[in-house]
């Protein structure tokens, strides 16, 4: 008899829009109305998928998904750690979520759990995590009398060698993924600040026992803070995501390059199911050497969220060849602690922070030669007391409030607001409105 079970996901649990208007941002974050389902066709728009299952029988794992219309998908395999990707065209992931059971990880067969979402603007993914070596076999597609339509993905145990000649003949890095285009001159001399909502689409971040995501907690806060800055009418503001998509971590470094961008701030909200114990918040600069052993073991995993997506990390940035190069990063190194240390001057009143509240580490999100940047982890999803906080309204209105304060000191501190020297050519961007967004 074959056996069936449902396993852990992670995807968007409730999809979530800007709209760009004239008095700023309004989120829009609420369940979706049915969009193409099996009872409400809508041809030429995106698949949906209700429902996943795996089963196994006679030594082959299926993953199936059931979908409102036919889609062309395609698969290959990577190691280190042994994973199987599956890219799709955008599809409206509807799946039943069950909180209880994210935070585990039960194995079907080959699988050991599954991820999926928003890869890059027009594409999907699914990640699939493998118990050890196995192979994906011919993808089946099967439509139903309701006129659903069923795809089968099968995968089969290899050993090692012949996993690892199916993953040298796969293609995990499809180009372009997430590359934003190219942007515009701009007379607008107002410093530039670009904000980094943590991981979005196949990349979860961590995840609450309750079932909350952090790239859904990081998003709604960077959306938070930055209609903060953005009404102050002081600054420029640029998004590395305005929704629920992947993008590389060397990409985000790349857009605050290429917008010459005079600040860049990553948000992101750190777990430890081990000690529930740990709170507060944390600000990291980046360095070569690590504060401490928690301080490396976090930046490791962060820096690992390219493969949690199911590809390889892009190139970092180019190493320090000169001396002119090597003060550059000196004195950009030296502006991020300054912002990091008026962070920590006007959030200590407001939030709790942790015993050591400014850290660094070897984050790849701050490794730009020239742009000053900090990562500041708000705090643990793993603790009760402050994922209430950071599901609170009122607490993030206060917290955005004292972070915008941070950045008029910082900006208001400096004698002029020429950037450190520039490495190699860049342009910025100016749109109808002051807030610019990246896919």
């Amino acid at each position: 008899m074959p056996h069936s079970t449902r396993l852990p996901r992670t995807g968007l649990v409730r999809p979530i829009t800007i709209l760009a208007l004239a008095g700023g941002l309004v989120l829009a974050a609420g369940p979706v109305p049915a969009q193409d389902g099996p009872g409400n066709p809508q041809p030429g728009g995106a698949a949906v998928a209700i429902a996943a299952e795996t089963a196994t029988r006679d030594g082959t794992t299926r993953l199936t998904l059931t979908l409102s219309k036919a889609i062309e998908a395609r698969a290959f395999v990577m190691e280190r750690p042994d994973r199987a990707v599956i890219d799709l065209p955008e599809v409206n992931f509807q799946l039943d979520q069950e909180p209880a059971k994210m935070s585990g990880r039960k194995r079907d067969g080959a699988i050991a759990s599954f991820r999926y979402g928003l890869f890059a603007p027009g594409r999907s993914r699914i990640v699939v995590d493998l118990t050890g070596p196995a192979v994906v076999e011919a993808i089946e597609t099967v439509k139903t009398r309701e006129g659903a339509v069923l795809v089968s993905i099968p995968f089969r145990k290899v050993d090692r060698d012949t996993f690892r000649k199916a993953a040298v003949a796969g293609d995990p890095s499809p180009a372009a993924a997430g590359k934003a285009a190219p942007v515009r001159e701009t007379a607008d001399t107002r410093p530039l600040i670009v904000i980094d909502a943590g991981h979005g689409g196949t990349d979860p971040g961590a995840i609450a026992a309750t079932g909350v995501f952090e790239k859904d907690i990081v998003f709604g806060f960077a959306q938070s803070f930055a209609e903060r800055l953005e009404a102050s009418g002081r600054y420029r503001l640029l998004m590395t995501r305005d929704r629920d998509v992947f993008v590389p971590l060397a990409e985000r470094v790349r857009i605050a390059r290429d917008a010459k961008a005079d600040l860049f701030v990553s948000i992101h909200a750190d777990s430890i199911s081990a000690a529930p114990q740990v709170k507060g918040a944390t600000i990291y600069t980046g360095s070569e050497r690590a504060t401490d052993g928690e301080s490396a073991r976090l930046a490791e995993r962060e820096n690992r969220a390219d493969a949690a997506a199911g590809t390889e990390s892009g190139e970092a940035p180019a190493e320090v060849a000169d001396i002119l190069q090597e003060l550059t990063l000196r004195e950009t190194r030296g502006f991020s602690s300054g912002f990091a240390g008026r962070l920590m001057g006007q959030l200590s009143p407001v939030m709790e922070m942790s015993t050591k509240p400014h850290r660094e580490a070897g984050f790849r999100v701050l490794r730009s030669p020239d742009v000053p940047s900090v990562l500041i982890e708000l705090g643990y999803l793993s603790s009760k007391s402050d994922l209430e906080k950071l599901q609170s309204e009122e607490w993030r209105m206060r917290v955005t409030g004292s972070m915008a304060k941070a950045v008029d000191l910082f900006f208001s501190g400096r004698a002029t607001l020429s950037r450190p020297v520039a490495i190699g050519a860049r342009s910025a961007e100016n749109g109808k409105s002051a807030i610019a967004f990246r896919p």
